[in-house]
């Protein structure tokens, strides 16, 4: 490349006057308050004239001033607008985040009738197959402790397991149809 050549021949006017004052824009994206944002807001506007072909400009420091303050407007009003969405899907869940840990005394309620049926169709399918149940699902004790405890071969733990899980598979349909 001859000494007196341009440093960057195919770029264009805008794209010149970028590199040239790429400082000063810096400069003035931090003076508006764009703080640790003003590298990125300056990487912005290069993508932006690099992308684009606005043609002839009449003056390009202005439009690359503009550009990078039009820029900066827009990052803070989507940094607004993302903070109002923000609170106010926390106020729309308030409720929810302060509830009680503990269940009302409705659910309480109805929690130990459906235990209560629960218990009752277990009860209904033999002594032996609720037993086993019981031992296995609620106790967590391993089948085959249950089949050493009861004199029992671990097929008929296992046979009368999918007795219980059966009949409450079926139960459950039952009552989320009604």
């Amino acid at each position: 490349m001859p000494p007196d050549a341009p440093p960057f021949p195919s770029r264009s006017g805008l794209e010149a006057t970028f590199l040239e004052n790429r400082d000063k824009l810096l400069h003035f994206l931090r003076a508006r308050g764009a703080g640790d944002a003003a590298e990125d807001l300056v990487q912005e506007v290069w993508l932006k004239i690099s992308r684009s072909a606005p043609g002839p400009v009449a003056s390009p420091l202005s439009y690359l001033f503009r550009t990078a303050d039009l820029l900066m407007i827009d990052r803070y009003r989507a940094s607004r607008q993302a903070g109002t969405r923000e609170r106010d899907w926390n106020e729309a869940h308030a409720d929810a985040a302060g509830a009680s840990p503990e269940p009302s005394a409705e659910r309480r309620l109805s929690a130990a009738q459906e235990a209560g049926r629960v218990l009752t169709l277990l009860d209904s399918l033999g002594p032996r197959v609720s037993t086993i149940f019981r031992r296995h699902r609620i106790d967590g004790m391993a089948q085959k402790q249950i089949a050493a405890e009861l004199g029992i071969s671990l097929s008929t733990v296992e046979s009368d397991l999918r007795v219980a899980y059966r009949a409450l598979v079926q139960w459950k349909e039952r009552n989320d149809e009604g």
